[in-house]
């Protein structure tokens, strides 16, 4: 066994880890085999085994953390909540300029919203299909999933992932993967907040 202050270049550490890797897997079959004391002295001397290659593991460990957190790009969360905010908004806007026309030709205003929303999740499930979806969420962010045509996307974006395994097996079963909880959460939290107004009232 090396001592903690013993410094290893990478051959040497790599040899030293496969060389205690072996005595591991020996030293656990003994310990599986044995039996009363025997078995705590194997105990023992896996956990030794096990310390020093966290041991020499750890400068390694070291150095890919320190590596990682070089490359990571830098974070833009003003950015990003701009972005969100601009795009979110946008798409809100346009959903407003939709229900305005709605209401102008002749429908009424719960009909025009109806209307509104589902012509939204359309637009959604139309760019998503055709990819331009995915390039928004790139640049926008949050500000593509919050609104209605983000509940569009996550459908339509499941469909498509696994459409190549069938329509059974892979759109049927894979379509709400990600907006199965939103329903399922929506609907329960809708029926309780529906109780709740039916008995308060």
């Amino acid at each position: 066994m090396i001592a903690q202050n013993v410094l290893l270049n990478e051959q040497e550490m790599t040899k030293w880890l496969n060389e205690l890797q072996k005595e591991h897997q020996k030293v656990l079959f003994w310990e599986a085999q044995a039996k009363g004391e025997e078995r705590k002295k194997f105990a023992g001397l896996r956990q030794e085994i096990e310390r020093q290659q966290q041991r020499i593991a750890r400068p390694q460990q070291i150095d890919y953390q320190s590596t990682a957190i070089k490359l990571v790009p830098p974070q833009t969360v003003i950015k990003n909540v701009i972005m969100a905010f601009l795009v979110g908004g946008s798409i809100c806007l346009i959903g407003q300029i939709i229900y305005n026309l709605f209401t102008q030709s002749g429908l009424g205003l719960k009909d025009a919203a109806a209307a509104t929303s589902s012509f939204l999740v359309f637009l959604g499930a139309l760019f998503t299909a055709l990819g331009y979806y995915d390039e928004l969420g790139k640049v926008a962010g949050a500000g593509s999933i919050v609104p209605i045509t983000g509940f569009a996307n996550s459908i339509v974006s499941s469909a498509l992932e696994f459409k190549r395994e069938g329509y059974i097996y892979g759109v049927g079963a894979r379509l709400f993967t990600v907006a199965g909880p939103i329903l399922v959460y929506g609907t329960m939290v809708s029926i309780l907040v529906g109780l709740v107004y039916y008995f308060v009232r």
